[in-house]
């Protein structure tokens, strides 16, 4: 024979099946094993003859023929069948050689028993019962490799009993080793076929099994050491021995994967044909169908459990077992085409799901273990086609347990908190189970149940309940629960953050508001198909679900929990509840339906609503019981069916109607059953009374058979029914209680999560219901699982239920609100109670991502309950209870604050309120506090708190020091413990020593993670930002409001916020400032005076750090910074405040001038009222900067706006009516005349962009002052403030001042009016100048126009409002002196100073018409040159009209004497002066004095019309002399009527006498009007004989002449009419001859007037003078002067006429 390595011949096969036959020769014994050596041999002497390339696909070996194929392999089956262990062993050897180099191929199954290979497989599993563990090894190595071999296809039945044979080996092994062995070979088979399946190929990539994974739930007992590691390496050989092998041929493969129509795979005898029951696709691949086949069976080898005659409970619970961990495989590792195909989702539903839910009442940990993983793997991987079994599972497998509080089994729960923790891994699932279940109307609110479940665990049992847990299972409870409730939190967090970053949407802040459903009922329909195939492993056949729709669903559905809420307390308000927001419909039918198959109704309240004798409910009762079928149905059963769904009332007469109307339907539906309805309702009635009788344990006496046969004698209309009859009723009953379901019973109540009773711990701990379910067994009970078998029967008419995914983050606001709330009492609680730093840490992460997620979702209560919960963990409030788990939650909340400032909005007042209280015990801590940190208001309490130092409490009395003891006493969490005013007793020293033990623990927080909270704002988006301002405001103002010991710490840090956020864009940086500017303002207001001057300074430092940052032009971010500036300083009643805000402007300014924008306006306001302040430090102060600013820095205000000028201007006219003497105000105006000086010069940087601002600007800020200001150039508007500001100093009541004022002004406009445009000249006028001259104006009119009917309103004296004499003239000329030099210019504005100086010159002052008189001239002598003969007629006029309004207003002076009796008009009695009253004589006196004035002003105007005639005579037009004329003439009528009036004269002599005054001079001022006109006719006459001529001057004349005659002639006594001839003359009386003498002068002027006529001119005016010739010689003279005058004229005038 050849040497072994020649055995076989040269073919493949050869090479491996030589040795092995070798190897079976040598182990043979020869006599028994005769005939299998002589095989052996005879096929190593074929091998040797094979040749090595032959190819024939239908051969079952490579490289033979088929003909020599089955005897090559005839020497094994013969090896196998000795079940001797030297010759089976390598015979096995061979064969898995065979197997795994791919020798063997073909297709194996139970229809080819004649198959070479189906012996040789079934060979090698008879083998496996051998009793010797290297045996049962090597089959199993045998087996894998076959099923493994890609070119070996193991079907049907055969696979079947490959797997049998393992699982024989598993159960039967010899040694712990063997049995991992053997599981571990049926793990990986599972995977081999079911990854076959899945590729639907033979040649696939199969992961090899983790053997370490399969002892998770069962086995390790049987782990002897090393197993573990021997059991990988045996599956590791097997999968590694068949990598390496050739590809077979394709022609092979092609015909081991061909499925032929005439071929039959399973006979209908076959067991497995059973199996499929029609259930796989007849197109489906052979390695699909192997797949269904196996899988199935698993599941029902799954189901098996023991009969009472075989008690063998280990073997079958291990093979039980066995089949679960092999279908968890399975599940673990199903594919695409698994989780999709129909055939295998199928299969799930119908075994799978029917395995879990039979093996749910098995108590066996490892089975519950392992139904809660394969549960898990159907949620991760098939909950979108088994949305109906998940439903049923979770409340069986999961809430089940996790309900059970009190009595739990350890293993069990912690089964399930592991299933819910995994569970919470995956953030999707959650969604997915809150969407397709808590919003679905028809399903358990799951996650809603899960986490009150899991808060319940977490709370553990009430007090007072017993419990059959030990503290440290009940720990472990509780940790695990926190634990699972916080990955929940955190998985919603995570899916949130995915969704809005792969959706790159901006959640919207701020709650939204949830639309009523009501009318969109219609739209809960659900359409569409379930897809066939998805690429997302977890979401196979989703329907994507709009979040709109699903708060439609989620709505309808609270809405409708609300209903049955509502009438499991009350049932008819519930149902009318549910009718009227058409939950359900109104018809008596609808309301059956929905009592008959609505989840969560009290079964007893059913009843009791059914009983009621109203009309609705009892119509509903009678379609309650007309929808059932009781068609042949046995009585009792008929009525335990009808009973299933509610307990009978306990009233008789209820009872009485349901059972009537059973009765009847029952009779209805079974007319033969009974003669009538009335027997079917008493036996109803006694069926009823029985079930109560037998199963009631209060009944002690029952009724017997006998008894139950009596009572219903003669009831089938008088006979009876059949006793046999009655007693299988009987029997029936008592051996079965007629009752109904049990799952129909009132749910559990729970509290309603109000949001106003989160206060406290208290307020949390009432969100949890302490009421527990009825307690399950362990497993479930048989009436429940029969009960959800009727479910899964009824359920393929729902299986085309729609699975919903929402990619939608809104979703989560949904979730957040059912299960924030059991989180927050969990973790709270949790955080109170226990001092456990795991389950604290897990707290505190729940909390973080609690907060994270509700913030993100801008859910403002839920986020604000969580931040206020951890704020309050903190113990910051109560420093000497501080743990080490509030030391923990203070790092929580930095961290959220880090990592959430985004979203956090107003939570950010609890954070920032705890770093400050960290920072006020840190600062307790230190040796020596710094002042910056604490603001004490005197020197005592400064020296008291650095005795506050850590090492120094206990000295100097610091233990009863009120800041300390009111910390260490602590308080409540919204207790502010500074604000203590009063300590009601003195701390211990132990209870200082424990405060000082505790602030070692703050040790861990040092001031990086402080400051990092503030250095972080600048990342903070423009919404958070201004949140975060606004509370670090509110912080700071409580920590500087103490009365105490106000601190500055949130100060400091707002400063340095600013300081970080200052370089945010405009828009934003003016938000935040709006916040800021509003807390300066309100802390720059404190009474304290110390924290007023800190916030000042901080100011300070802040607007020169904004100051930096340069502005552009039309901006007023600059004026907004400085506002709190300007406030505080308007409203401070402080000095030392407000002279800090001067000398802080003061600085900035001068700093920062050249960035100094929009700030200007800010800043002038800030002087402007400093210089009107009471303190006269304060207004130096403000007038040595701005003395600078306009001395150095003029060019930096005028670039800017002109509103910034104009504001200037107004600062220094502020400081021109500052109250404090001396030579501020003298100095401003100068300061004004240097402005005009700059301006001149043109030290004005224009800007363009400006242009068109520039006026409106100046329109707002002088307003009415600018209104004839309209189209001006911008140069020219700068001089609007400064020249607006020197006109209103006019008014000033210094005169001083006053004085000054108006010479600068005038100055200002003579030096620089060149510079102006008429138009501006017209606005300066109007606006500027005109206004100044208002005081002589409105005075003047005033007195002489109003009325005077109580003449003391008006009073004389008038120095405060109006100007004196001297100024007004020293104005007047100024004005005339412009006027005239720029008349070319302001020629329009003649007018206008003429009404002033005509209005001066009739003013009653002193001086004034002289004045004015002196002025006019200086106006006419610079206008003669230039002026108009319109212009010198509008002069005139005017002159005309001031002499109108003088006589109008006089004779309204007069009239207040016309009430005031004359002396002679009392019965010609004299009457005495004594009998005058008061306020007569204070009006006598007053006309009087208003008389003399009068005459004064109107001698004025004759002398102003004289001087004007005189030096402007030649070049006077006649309407000028014809004016003048009438003004002259007019004065002189006047002056006549005044002298002529007796009775006035009289009472002026009256009052005179009186009041020993001078009589007003009435005569002298008659005389004198009258020889002004004359001599003005004279002249005009004689200089200028055309417009004597052209007006017949010379008539004028003569008649004057001849008035003054007959005037003097009546004073003389000669005009009187004489009737009786005289016969004497009597002497004129003293009164006359005055007067005569007083009119002798006139007289004789008149008379040498008539001289200087020409002849011919006497001649034509003769006649009418002559007559009062003759009478003056008849007249007695009282001047020799007038005979003399009066014999020139006769002599030299009418001499000649009559010769």
């Amino acid at each position: 024979m050849s040497t072994s390595h020649t055995l076989g011949g040269a073919t493949r096969c050869g090479r491996v099946i030589g040795p092995s036959l070798d190897k079976i020769i040598k182990n043979a014994a020869w006599r028994k094993h005769t005939y299998l050596v002589s095989s052996c041999k005879s096929v190593l002497d074929k091998l040797e003859s094979l040749p090595d390339d032959f190819h024939d696909p239908s051969s079952t070996v490579s490289g033979l023929a088929a003909a020599d194929a089955d005897s090559v392999l005839q020497p094994f089956l013969l090896s196998l069948d000795t079940a001797y262990s030297k010759v089976v062993e390598p015979a096995l050897d061979c064969a898995f050689k065979l197997f795994s180099l791919s020798v063997l191929r073909g297709e194996i199954q139970s229809s080819r028993q004649e198959s070479v290979l189906f012996k040789l497989v079934n060979a090698v599993s008879k083998v496996g019962a051998m009793a010797e563990e290297p045996i049962q090894l090597a089959v199993l190595r045998v087996l894998l490799a076959a099923v493994r071999s890609p070119c070996v296809l193991i079907r049907g039945d055969c696979l079947l009993h490959v797997v049998k044979t393992c699982y024989n080996i598993y159960l039967g092994g010899l040694s712990g080793t063997t049995q991992i062995c053997a599981k571990s070979v049926l793990a990986q088979m599972m995977l081999v076929i079911f990854t076959r399946s899945e590729e639907d190929s033979l040649d696939v990539a199969v992961k090899t099994i983790y053997v370490n994974e399969l002892l998770t739930f069962t086995d390790k007992t049987v782990n002897e050491g090393s197993s573990v590691y021997f059991c990988q390496g045996f599956v590791n050989e097997v999968m590694a021995a068949a990598q390496g092998s050739p590809l077979p041929p394709p022609d092979v493969i092609q015909i081991l994967l061909q499925n032929p129509e005439t071929e039959t795979v399973m006979t209908p005898d076959s067991p497995s044909f059973r199996g499929y029951n029609g259930e796989a696709d007849s197109d489906m691949s052979k390695m699909r169908q192997d797949a269904f086949l196996l899988f199935k069976n698993l599941c029902k080898l799954s189901m098996r459990f023991s009969s009472q005659e075989n008690n063998d409970d280990q073997i079958m619970v291990r093979g039980k077992t066995l089949s679960l961990e092999l279908l968890k495989v399975i599940v673990d590792n199903g594919g695409p085409v698994w989780r999709s195909n129909e055939s295998f989702v199928n299969a799930v539903k119908q075994y799978l799901c029917l395995s879990l839910l039979k093996n749910s009442a098995v108590s066996i940990m490892s089975i519950f273990q392992l139904q809660c993983a394969i549960f898990m793997s159907l949620l991760s991987k098939l909950r979108s086609v088994l949305k109906a079994e998940i439903g049923i599972f979770f409340p069986m497998i999961v809430l089940r347990v996790l309900e059970n509080v009190l009595q739990p089994s350890f293993l069990q729960k912690m089964t399930v908190l592991n299933l819910l923790d995994k569970m919470s891994q995956d953030p999707q699932l959650i969604v997915d189970i809150f969407v397709n279940y808590d919003c679905d109307v028809d399903s358990s609110n799951i996650l809603e149940r899960i986490v009150n479940g899991l808060l319940k665990t977490a709370l553990g049992p009430p007090t007072g309940s017993s419990t059959t847990l030990s503290p440290a299972q009940d720990g472990t409870f509780r940790n695990e629960s926190v634990k699972c409730l916080v990955n929940i939190v955190k998985a919603m967090g995570n899916w949130m953050d995915q969704q809005l970053k792969v959706n790159e949407t901006v959640w919207p802040k701020g709650s939204q508001v949830y639309a009523s459903m009501d009318s969109n009922a219609g739209l809960i329909v659900e359409e569409g198909t379930i897809s066939d195939s998805d690429s997302q492993p977890d979401t196979t056949n989703p329907e994507s679900y709009d979040a709109s729709m699903l708060e439609q669903r989620r709505a309808y559905k609270i809405e409708l929990q609300k209903g049955i809420s509502l009438f499991n307390r009350k049932p008819s308000k519930g149902i009318e509840f549910l009718i009227s927001s058409k939950k359900i419909g109104s018809s008596p039918e609808e309301v059956a339906a929905f009592l008959m198959k609505t989840a969560g109704l009290n079964g007893s309240l059913i009843g009791d609503y059914l009983g009621e004798r109203e009309e609705l409910p009892l119509k509903v009762m009678h379609a309650y019981v007309d929808s059932f079928n009781f068609e042949k149905k046995d009585f009792v059963e008929a009525i335990r069916f009808f009973l299933r769904g509610f307990r009978l009332p306990g009233e008789a007469q209820k009872i009485d109607r349901i059972m009537e109307k059973f009765a009847e339907h029952y009779w209805k539906c079974n007319p033969d059953s009974f003669t009538s309805a009335d027997t079917a309702y008493v036996l109803a009635y006694s069926v009823i009374m029985l079930n109560t009788d037998a199963h009631n344990n209060m009944v002690k006496d029952k009724m017997t058979k006998a008894d139950f046969v009596r009572n219903n004698r003669g009831i089938d209309d008088g006979k009876d029914l059949p006793e046999e009859y009655l007693g299988s009723l009987y029997d029936r009953v008592v051996k079965d209680e007629i009752k109904m379901n049990s799952d129909t019973l009132a749910p559990q109540s729970k509290q309603v999560n109000g949001l106003n009773k989160l206060l406290g711990l208290d307020g949390i701990l009432n969100l949890v219901s302490w009421m527990q379910p009825d307690e399950k067994p362990h497993g479930a009970n048989g009436l429940l699982i029969r009960d959800i078998q009727e479910q899964f029967q009824a359920k393929p008419g729902k299986s085309e239920e729609i699975y919903h995914t929402v990619t939608d983050v809104s979703i989560l606001r949904f979730i957040l609100e059912v299960s924030w709330g059991p989180m927050l009492a969990a973790f709270s609680v949790t955080l109170d109670q226990s001092d456990d730093r795991l389950a604290t840490s897990l707290c505190l992460q729940g909390f973080r991502y609690a907060v994270h997620v509700t913030a993100v979702m801008g859910m403002q209560t839920q986020r604000d309950a969580f931040v206020t919960s951890m704020a309050k963990f903190t113990n910051l409030h109560c420093a000497s209870d501080m743990k080490q788990k509030n030391v923990d939650a203070v790092k929580a909340i930095i961290t959220i604050a880090i990592e959430d400032g985004n979203h956090l909005q107003g939570s950010w007042e609890h954070i920032l309120t705890c770093l400050s209280r960290i920072e006020h015990l840190q600062l307790l801590g230190e040796v020596s506090p710094g002042d910056t940190r604490y603001v004490p208001t005197k020197k005592a309490e400064a020296d008291e708190k650095k005795a506050l130092g850590f090492p120094n409490l206990k000295k100097r009395g610091a233990l009863q020091n009120p800041s300390v003891m009111a910390v260490v006493r602590g308080g409540s969490y919204d207790s502010t413990s500074s604000l203590v005013k009063s300590v009601p007793k003195l701390v211990t020293p132990e209870q200082i020593k424990n405060f000082i033990a505790n602030l070692n623990l703050l040790d861990q927080i040092g001031n990086f993670e402080l400051n990092h909270v503030y250095a972080n704002s600048q990342r903070l988006n423009s919404e958070a930002i201004v949140a975060f301002v606004k509370a670090l405001c509110k912080v700071s103002m409580s920590e500087l409001q103490s009365p105490s010991d106000p601190r500055v710490f949130s100060l400091t840090k707002l400063v340095e916020t600013a300081h970080y956020n200052m370089s945010r864009i405009r828009l934003v940086w003016s938000r935040i400032w709006n916040v800021l500017a509003d807390f300066f303002v309100a802390v720059g207001l404190s009474e304290n005076l110390s924290v007023a001057i800190f916030v000042m300074d901080s100011l300070r430092q802040l607007s020169m750090k904004f100051l930096e940052r340069e502005e552009l032009a039309s901006y007023h971010f600059q004026h907004e910074f400085l506002r709190p500036f300007v406030v505080v300083m308007q409203k401070s009643s402080s000095a030392e405040i407000r002279e800090l805000i001067v000398r802080c402007v003061s600085q900035m300014v001068l700093s920062r001038v050249s960035n100094v924008q929009s700030g200007w306006k800010s800043v002038f306001t800030v002087f402007t009222t400093a210089a009107i302040d009471e303190r006269k430090n304060i207004v130096l102060l403000a007038f040595e900067t701005i003395e600078k600013i306009v001395r150095d820095h003029f060019h930096c205000i005028t670039e800017t706006e002109i509103s910034v000028y104009a504001d200037c201007i107004r600062c220094l006219i502020a400081f021109t009516n500052s109250k404090f003497e001396g030579d501020i105000g003298f100095n401003t105006i100068e300061f004004l005349r240097f402005c005009a000086l700059k301006l001149a010069q043109g030290g004005l940087v224009w800007n363009e962009k400006l242009k068109n601002s520039n006026i409106s600007a100046l329109k707002e800020d002088s307003s009415d002052d600018t209104q004839s200001f309209t189209e001006l150039d911008e140069q020219v508007s700068y001089w609007v403030p400064l020249l607006s500001g020197l006109s209103k100093q006019a008014s000033d009541p210094r005169p001083a001042i006053r004085k000054r004022s108006i010479e600068v002004l005038f100055n200002i406009l003579m030096d620089h009016g060149h510079l102006f445009t008429r138009p501006f000249w017209t606005g300066i006028f109007s606006t500027i100048i005109l206004p100044v001259f208002n005081n002589i104006r409105s005075k003047t009119d005033m007195l002489f126009e109003e009325s005077v009917d109580s003449p003391s309103s008006a009073s004389l004296d008038t120095e405060e409002t109006t100007w004196d004499s001297e100024t007004s003239t020293f104005a007047l000329q100024l004005l005339v002196d412009l006027l005239v030099n720029f008349f070319t210019s302001v020629r329009s504005q003649l007018s206008s100073v003429v009404s002033i100086l005509v209005g001066f010159i009739k003013s009653p002052f002193q001086g004034s018409t002289g004045s004015g008189i002196s002025v006019l001239l200086r106006l006419a002598d610079g206008l003669a040159p230039n002026a108009t003969e319109d212009e010198w007629s509008e002069i005139f006029l005017a002159l005309k009209e001031a002499a109108s309004l003088t006589f109008a207003g006089f004779m309204k002076v007069l009239r207040a004497m016309d009430d005031i009796e004359d002396v002679e008009t009392v019965s010609g009695q004299s009457v005495n002066n004594d009998d005058i009253d008061d306020d007569n004589l204070h009006i006598m006196s007053y006309v009087v004095s208003r008389t003399k004035k009068h005459i004064d002003v109107l001698s004025q105007i004759v002398e102003v019309v004289g001087d004007l005639y005189r030096k402007n005579q030649f070049s006077l037009s006649a309407s000028h002399v014809d004016i003048l004329a009438d003004i002259l003439s007019c004065i002189a009528s006047h002056a006549q009527q005044l002298n002529t009036d007796k009775v006035l004269r009289r009472k002026f002599k009256r009052a005179c006498s009186v009041q020993n005054l001078t009589e007003p001079q009435l005569l002298n001022f008659e005389n004198e009007s009258n020889k002004s006109y004359m001599v003005f006719l004279q002249d005009m006459v004689t200089c200028n004989p055309n417009v004597s001529k052209e007006l017949d001057l010379e008539s004028r004349l003569v008649d004057e002449c001849a008035k003054v005659v007959k005037i003097y002639l009546k004073c003389t006594g000669q005009q009187q009419p004489q009737t009786k001839p005289i016969h004497w003359i009597l002497p004129m009386e003293t009164d006359r001859v005055e007067e005569a003498t007083a009119r002798t002068s006139l007289l004789v002027s008149s008379l040498e007037a008539l001289c200087s006529l020409e002849a011919e001119s006497l001649k034509r005016h003769v006649s009418s003078f002559f007559p009062l010739l003759v009478d003056l010689v008849r007249t007695e003279h009282c001047s020799p002067q007038v005979p003399y005058v009066l014999s020139n004229v006769l002599k030299s005038c009418i001499g000649p006429i009559l010769a």
